[in-house]
């Protein structure tokens, strides 16, 4: 059995990391209510966005499943790499083997992989990347 790779479990997840990310007062207290899908052209800084998705069949003994693994990136323009490292760490205790409820969808696990700072060529904004590994399974 496979899964749909184009669609619901990957959506799914997506939307229940903003709403765990929208709701946690670390994460809020950092960036506001400027967590974006697609940030508009007038954004303020420091924003979050939802960046690259991989989706894999993880699917087992007529079980369909996903490996997810996903990007998060953070902009920021104060303070050098701190700032944006400060949202990566906010970001990470949210979401680091959080128990997310997704629709259609079990999530098995969702871990953190690693993280990156660079400085934009710009010279101004700085550049966070967080990066994690999700497994779902469909809810029969």
């Amino acid at each position: 059995m496979t899964i749909d790779v184009a669609g619901d479990a990957d959506l799914a997840l997506q939307k229940a990391i903003f709403e765990k990310l929208a709701g946690d007062a670390g994460v809020t207290a950092l960036v506001g209510a400027r967590i974006y899908d697609n940030p508009p052209g007038d954004v303020i800084f420091p924003y979050l966005t939802l960046g690259e998705a991989q989706v894999d069949d993880w699917s087992d003994d007529g079980q369909a499943g996903a490996e997810h693994r996903l990007s998060l990136h953070v902009f920021s323009r104060v303070g050098g790499r701190a700032e944006a490292k400060a949202v990566m760490g906010a970001v990470n205790a949210t979401l680091h083997d959080a128990g997310l409820t997704l629709e259609g969808h079990r999530l098995i696990n969702l871990r953190f992989l690693n993280a990156e700072t660079r400085q934009e060529n710009d010279g101004a904004t700085w550049r966070g990347t967080i990066r994690f590994r999700a497994v779902t399974e469909k809810i029969n």
